[in-house]
């Protein structure tokens, strides 16, 4: 189970529709050499005119208008390229062919092009497309292949797998296809191996109008999946000392993933009976046939009068396809059609058919998702870590209390050992002095026994003798008692040394206890944050699957923040009537206030985390007022100015970016000098995405008229320039949005009278950039660049200018080739209202 957090960005897309002809069969030659096609291509002006008679014909036109002698490429290029480029940019996306048995539409999506590549269909090119574009490393694609017989779906991969359930949601009505094969394809060879045996196993028979009919609808699903880069990196590292339990949390960066998918469908040609000769199972094949493709015809109907009612549930085909015409997905139709006017009929409905379908809107969303299942073998490594640490430890603070108590029972030892041995000593030192004094004594008194007269003469000396030696006795007396209170004084310094190391155990114990509680806590921590990554996956499952049937959401800021750990209860984002985004009961629960205050933090890491969270608010429009009233603008400003840290000042440019949608944030923040602070900021940037955030601020700066003349005076428009250097697409196209809605605002403030003189891109010399990439291979760099340089034509003042540079051939080139209507009429009417463009083209000979 992938666990995963959907984020959506909806947007809404037309159905296009594109005709193609096929040249005359060999029968048709022959049958109708007499008479003329019933119908008549005008591809410049993309029409088709349909013959009734001779005098009389009816007009329709088409995004595209494919004539006979159009190649597999061109076809390729303006009916499929850009579903693809949309399904690698995580939009899903639907290739179709609609027609008459016989017309080529099995040519036009599933040819291999084995013999001839120049013929490959759009399966093979757009499949080439997609490998060339992933990164293997991070990237997957996988395919099914499937046919739709007789109201039987059938997998062409697995032929033993005939009838493969439909399965719906049946709260948000999503159609799934568990039990069709799903293989991954690493290379276009595999790709090419899986067609082969598909197209093998495809149901086809002999009729009238074609030797080798499709009798089924075959349907090609391409998953896509892929890493979102430059936000999918993430510093899992944890910190294993006391108190920093809470940095697991703020090191949390889930990766995000976009997931979209390809669906091309070779639909079977419907066919009246009495012209393809059907009979018996034939026959069955094509009421079949005609069967679903009348259900397909009804939807597209109800869709195009936007009917309360579309009938989805009354065949599989219209059911498998209900994501592709008024669901999400981008949807190109090409509908084929024979030049024969035995056909005209058929012609007429398929023709009908394709402008029905040009009418209906498609909601088509951005699909991101936070991976979560990543997240937690990730947790599960850090929470392995973490035990091994704590075990370190343990077993570190158990051999120090034993190295402390072994050291402590050995001092006390030897001192003990020392006070025996001194008390001793000193025992026998005063006994054998004691026994010394009493000999002495012993022997004078024997002599004074036998000498009493010179006993009598000297008793006055031997008096004086006695009391010196009595004296003397006292005071070895008193010197040993003093030596014997020093050792009792030794003694008690030891035993309180005894205590001290006792203590100094207990408190090891203690701090060894404190750790064990620590450690249970944090498991019980990693336990809960677990379970509870669990249940938020859970929800956004049920929110992804919601939120493909509701409304588009608003813009969404990605990412996790560093207080995370003060919402642990946080739901997955979802939309108005759901449970509150992380972000959002973070702001409710902790304070936009306080939020603010840790973007002034002294740990850097406080601060990245304390602006990601600011950035996710400002990405809503409800919150943005809020955070200008409450200084949120001038502390983000504050750290573009200061902050060294690439992180911080890229994320500080986005938020500052979002605020720049509100006009009157706007003027705050060119009031505070944001735009030289951007301007600062591109100059010193090296990171592609730090300089597309502040070539976005820039470009929303762009769009306002009043800011105009200041935003040049500032420098705006030569850091937009300046950010060319960089070369990265997602710059460029920040940057051609930024020209484009500056041209746009000049162009109409020359229209109110409100500015003369030449334009102030011009003057910057912005024209030559803009000239270069008129023909960009990104589609976003050209639409910008393509508009600017027809708003800057517009004037009569700028038309020297624009000759000069080259850029008359460009407008040429839009008001011809242009995938937009709007930019190729607004290039067309700037070369026809300018006489000096006018006067140009005629001394080139130039038509327009």
């Amino acid at each position: 189970m992938n666990f995963a957090s959907p984020i959506f960005s909806a947007v809404s897309s037309r159905v296009r529709v594109a005709v193609r002809l096929r040249p005359r069969n060999a029968e048709e030659q022959a049958a109708d050499a007499d008479f003329a096609d019933c119908v008549e291509l005008q591809p410049e002006l993309k029409r088709l005119k349909l013959r009734k008679n001779n005098w009389e014909s009816d007009t329709f036109e088409f995004d595209e208008v494919l004539t006979e002698f159009s190649s597999q490429k061109r076809v390729y290029e303006v009916v499929a390229k850009p579903v693809v480029e949309s399904v690698l940019e995580g939009y899903n996306g639907t290739v179709m062919a609609y027609g008459q048995t016989g017309t080529g539409k099995t040519f036009t999506l599933g040819r291999l092009g084995d013999e001839d590549t120049a013929a490959r269909g759009i399966m093979v090119r757009a499949m080439e497309d997609i490998l060339a574009d992933i990164t293997p490393e991070t990237d997957t694609v996988s395919l099914s292949y499937l046919q739709l017989y007789m109201e039987m779906i059938q997998d062409l991969l697995d032929p033993v797998n005939d009838n493969i359930a439909i399965v719906e949601d049946p709260r948000t009505g999503d159609v799934s296809l568990p039990g069709a094969t799903v293989v991954e394809v690493r290379d276009q060879k595999s790709f090419m191996d899986l067609l082969r045996i598909g197209e093998a196993h495809r149901v086809a028979a002999n009729t009238k109008l074609n030797t080798e009919s499709s009798r089924s609808h075959a349907i090609l699903m391409v998953n896509v999946r892929r890493a979102v880069k430059g936000r999918s990196e993430m510093n899992v590292s944890m910190s294993a000392e006391n108190g920093h339990s809470s940095s697991m949390m703020d090191s949390l960066r889930p990766p995000i993933v976009r997931k979209s998918k390809l669906v091309v469908v070779d639909l079977a040609g419907s066919e009246r009976i009495d012209k393809s000769g059907s009979e018996g199972h034939t026959l069955e094949e094509a009421k079949s046939i005609n069967l679903s493709l009348s259900s397909l015809g009804k939807c597209i109907n109800a869709l195009a009068e936007s009917s309360a009612h579309v009938p989805v549930r009354d065949s599989k085909l219209t059911r498998l396809l209900k994501d592709s015409f008024g669901g999400t997905a981008r949807t190109s139709l090409v509908v084929t059609i024979g030049p024969s006017p035995r056909h005209r009929g058929e012609t007429t409905s398929t023709i009908m058919f394709g402008q029905r379908a040009m009418k209906v809107q498609n909601m088509v969303k951005l699909k991101e998702e936070f991976d979560y299942k990543s997240l937690c073998r990730r947790l599960d490594i850090e929470l392995d870590k973490l035990i091994a640490e704590n075990e370190r430890q343990r077993k570190y603070f158990d051999d120090e209390i034993e190295r402390i108590t072994a050291e402590a029972q050995y001092r006390v030892a030897e001192a003990e050992k020392e006070c025996k041995v001194s008390l001793e000593n000193e025992k026998m030192k005063y006994h054998q002095e004691y026994l010394d004094s009493i000999k002495i004594l012993e022997e004078k008194w024997k002599v004074h026994q036998q000498s009493p007269k010179k006993q009598i003469k000297e008793e006055s000396t031997s008096n004086g003798d006695v009391q010196d030696l009595l004296q003397n006795e006292k005071m070895l007396r008193q010197s040993a008692e003093d030596e014997s209170n020093d050792l009792k004084n030794q003694l008690s310094h030891w035993k309180k040394m005894e205590a001290t190391a006792t203590a100094e155990v207990v408190r090891l114990r203690r701090m060894l206890d404190t750790e064990a509680s620590q450690k249970d806590k944090l498991e019980e921590e990693i336990a809960v944050l677990k379970s509870q990554l669990m249940q938020l996956s859970l929800d956004a499952d049920e929110t992804r699957m919601s939120l493909d049937t509701g409304d588009g959401p608003g813009k969404i800021f990605p990412g996790l923040d560093s207080l995370m750990s003060h919402s642990r209860n946080s739901q997955p984002r979802e939309q108005s009537n759901g449970p509150k985004a992380p972000v959002a009961k973070l702001f409710e629960q902790v304070g936009l206030q306080k939020i603010l205050s840790l973007l002034e933090s002294e740990e850097p890491d406080v601060r990245v985390h304390a602006v990601k969270v600011v950035a996710n608010l400002a990405a809503e429009e409800a919150n943005q007022e809020k955070i200008v009233e409450a200084g949120g603008l001038t502390s983000l400003l504050m750290l573009l100015r200061s902050s060294e840290d690439e992180t911080i000042r890229r994320v500080a440019a986005g938020a500052i970016a979002n605020l720049a949608m509100n006009e009157t944030n706007q003027d705050l923040i060119m009031a505070q000098g944001g735009v030289t602070l951007l301007s600062m900021t591109a100059s010193d940037a090296e990171d592609p995405q730090t300089l597309r955030m502040v070539a976005g601020a820039i470009a929303n700066l762009c769009g306002n008229d009043k800011l105009q003349t200041r935003l040049r005076g500032e420098g705006g428009i030569k850091a937009l320039l300046g950010m060319v250097k960089c070369g990265h697409p997602d710059v460029l196209a920040q940057i051609a949005r930024g020209i484009a809605n500056f041209a746009k605002c000049e162009s109409r403030a020359a229209t109110q009278g409100n500015k003369v003189g030449r334009s102030l891109l011009v003057d910057d010399g912005a024209l030559p950039w803009i000239v270069k990439n008129a023909n960009n291979e990104a589609a976003p760099i050209r639409r910008h660049i393509e508009l600017a340089l027809c708003h800057l034509a517009q004037h009569e003042v700028n038309a020297k200018d624009i000759v000069s540079e080259g850029a008359l051939w460009e407008l040429v080139r839009i008001s011809r080739d242009c995938s937009r209507e709007d930019i190729r009429m607004l290039a067309y009417r700037t070369l026809t209202s300018s006489p000096t463009l006018q006067s140009e083209m005629r001394r080139l000979r130039i038509e327009c």
